[in-house]
């Protein structure tokens, strides 16, 4: 597995070209943009054993604990007394696609924690009138809750899709609680305002089953067709991984969960406007729709063969204002990096740690 790091991207290119928070907006609700690479260097993995993308297919049994408003499924690995590493999945995904690289930081002494989002696997709500809202703000709140839970008062978060929107804003919003940030596909903080946006043809066409969720019938298709949809989007979003059904199934479990349809549909519809959100966020919200700037040591990746919607490094590079890298993984890396490439993965977890 080769990659390549990005370490001469320019922050002051970006302030002189006057890009801001609201062009920094990936379509709908993160960014949608071109930039130029500059010179790369190839990163060699130092630190970590070689391993390859399916080594392992289980974790240990799974923990359990009261964090806020859930009920979290987690899994755990490594030293209890070790730096904590909380590695956060998207959608269509799980804990699955940490199913090697929680191994490989364990064994450089991480505490490794990989929990389930709420409306996935074992995540449950303590309380059914509880509002099934999957709106991003609520989200990051789960993980502070969880991290509170757990006594960690501080850990690399690290994660791509859902979760590295959730990981930049809790590097964003509380950056105390944040010692390094690893993120898929970079700078992935929006707003409704950024979500109602036209777009060109080209980019829209990316979003449809955004579009398709915000109907009844998409709802419906959905909660009928969950995995069958859900294969469809690993297979689009990573072309050139060959993954197999023993490996999706894995995954698949976790859309079972009772509140599973009912997040994911109104996470997109929030994110185009078209479903309210919770008073309580509001705060939160309004903060994150001024685009705040990411202070905390990063490293953003990239896969090389991405078939999910997402822009090159150099649009958000003015969104990190601490030591920051972006690396491109070679190979056919797809959308679900960690999982297809758990070693550049792991990698960057314990290279953002020393910065």
């Amino acid at each position: 597995m080769r990659h390549t790091e990005l370490n001469g991207i320019s922050r002051r290119r970006f302030a002189t070209a006057g890009i801001t928070a609201g062009a920094a907006l990936l379509a709908p609700g993160g960014l949608f943009a071109s930039g130029v690479r500059d010179s790369s260097v190839e990163v060699v993995f130092a630190d970590l054993p070689a391993t390859k993308a399916g080594t392992n297919t289980s974790f240990a049994p799974l923990k359990q604990i009261d964090a806020g408003l859930l009920n979290i499924g987690y899994a755990e690995a490594g030293p209890a007394n070790g730096p904590a590493a909380i590695l956060l999945h998207g959608w269509p995904y799980d804990i699955y696609s940490f199913v090697d690289v929680a191994p490989l930081l364990a064994s450089a002494g991480y505490r490794v924690i990989v929990p389930y989002l709420r409306g996935y696997g074992t995540t449950r709500f303590l309380s059914g009138d509880t509002v099934r809202n999957g709106q991003p703000s609520a989200v990051a709140v789960d993980i502070i809750a969880l991290m509170d839970a757990l006594k960690i008062q501080k850990a690399i978060l690290a994660g791509f899709d859902w979760g590295a929107r959730t990981a930049d804003i809790i590097a964003a919003l509380w950056p105390e609680r944040c010692k390094g940030l690893v993120s898929v596909s970079g700078y992935l903080i929006g707003s409704q305002a950024a979500g109602k946006t036209p777009l060109p043809p080209a980019a829209e066409y990316q979003w449809w089953y955004q579009f398709y969720f915000a109907t009844e019938r998409g709802e419906d298709g959905y909660a009928k067709y969950r995995h069958d949809f859900s294969k469809l989007i690993w297979k689009l979003a990573s072309p050139k991984w060959n993954f197999d059904d023993a490996t999706f199934d894995r995954s698949a479990a976790a859309f079972d969960n009772a509140d599973h349809v009912k997040i994911v549909i109104h996470n997109y519809r929030w994110r185009q406007g078209l479903a309210e959100g919770e008073s309580k966020y509001d705060d939160l919200e309004a903060r994150l729709a001024a685009g705040p700037v990411i202070a905390v040591p990063t490293i953003t990746l990239e896969g090389d063969a991405n078939g999910a919607p997402h822009v090159d490094g150099s649009a958000y590079a003015g969104k990190f204002s601490g030591k920051y890298v972006h690396r491109v993984i070679g190979g056919g890396v797809g959308h679900n990096l960690p999982q297809e490439a758990p070693q550049a993965f792991a990698q960057a977890v314990i290279d953002v740690d020393g910065y």
